[in-house]
């Protein structure tokens, strides 16, 4: 366990007590070090560097093979293309390839919930925030599907100040609750097994107002039902925060091709307030 080392990362972030509380051409960038030195793979959708930029969107990739991830190359490009002055990053989580071979360093991780372990968190947070750099007067928005989700969830409410926005895509949000599921589904896989991830139901009491969320699940899907996504956005919405839930009718499986996750990204885009910084 690294429960002592994720203590004294979280200290500056958020009080832990807050925890308790409930278009361009696409280039490659060098990668950047995460804890340990981890250096995760990156492709860029607009300039490496600009201060003109005001949207900047970090998509982390879904679980499991690129084959099941739908096509999340062909969703940054629509993204980049379709919200002027933006740069969109699409960041491989450690352990994680993409169709073109290019993957981050680290273990695959377990399908058994621990897909977005703390140790993943912290590399993707140190990531995120070398990133936001190069970007000065942007706002940022995170998208991520699956772990991805639920990593996103437990920055925001632990590392606020990474993000302005986050989309949510079949997100296992409340996550012990998910993993009961899952055990009886599928017995013997491990999904009984103790993980390191954090709760996203948890952390959210960390969330501030001001943040912007989007949600989406499909309604139809057996693995990750829509109350795991539900119960999230009910948390957030007694805490004041703008929350866009969106049940896909007849939808199960990987949702990133689907016209409404581009739509809500695009919507929260738009409705972000442009602070001067």
């Amino acid at each position: 366990m690294r429960f002592d080392r994720m203590t004294r990362w979280l200290a500056g972030a958020v009080p832990m007590a807050a925890l308790l509380v409930l278009a361009g051409c696409a280039a490659s960038l060098p990668p950047m070090d995460g804890p340990q030195g981890m250096a995760l793979y990156q492709q860029l959708i607009g300039p490496k560097r600009s201060r003109s930029v005001e949207t900047l969107f970090i998509m982390l990739n879904g679980d499991g093979p690129p084959a099941n991830r739908g096509d999340e190359d062909g969703f940054i490009r629509k993204l980049g293309a379709s919200v002027p002055k933006s740069a969109v990053v699409h960041l491989l989580r450690p352990g994680y390839g993409d169709a073109s071979g290019h993957r981050s360093p680290g273990d695959v991780p377990a399908e058994n919930g621990d897909q977005a372990s703390t140790e993943a968190m912290m590399a993707v947070a140190d990531t995120i925030g070398a990133i936001r750099s190069r970007y000065p007067n942007a706002e940022t928005v995170l998208i991520g599907s699956g772990g991805g989700a639920a990593i996103i969830a437990n920055l925001a409410g632990t590392r606020p100040q990474l993000l302005d926005g986050m989309v949510l895509i079949s997100c296992p949000c409340t996550l012990p609750e998910w993993r009961k599921l899952r055990a009886r589904q599928s017995p013997g896989k491990g999904w009984d097994k103790p993980v390191e991830a954090l709760d996203p139901l948890l952390t959210a009491g960390g969330v501030p107002p001001d943040m912007m969320a989007a949600i989406v699940t499909g309604a139809d899907d057996k693995e990750l039902p829509p109350r795991f996504s539900r119960s999230y956005a009910e948390a957030l919405a007694l805490r004041g925060i703008n929350t866009d839930l969106r049940i896909l009718p007849g939808r199960t499986g990987s949702l990133i091709d689907d016209p409404q996750v581009l739509e809500a990204t695009q919507r929260m885009a738009a409705r972000l307030p442009r602070d001067a910084k």
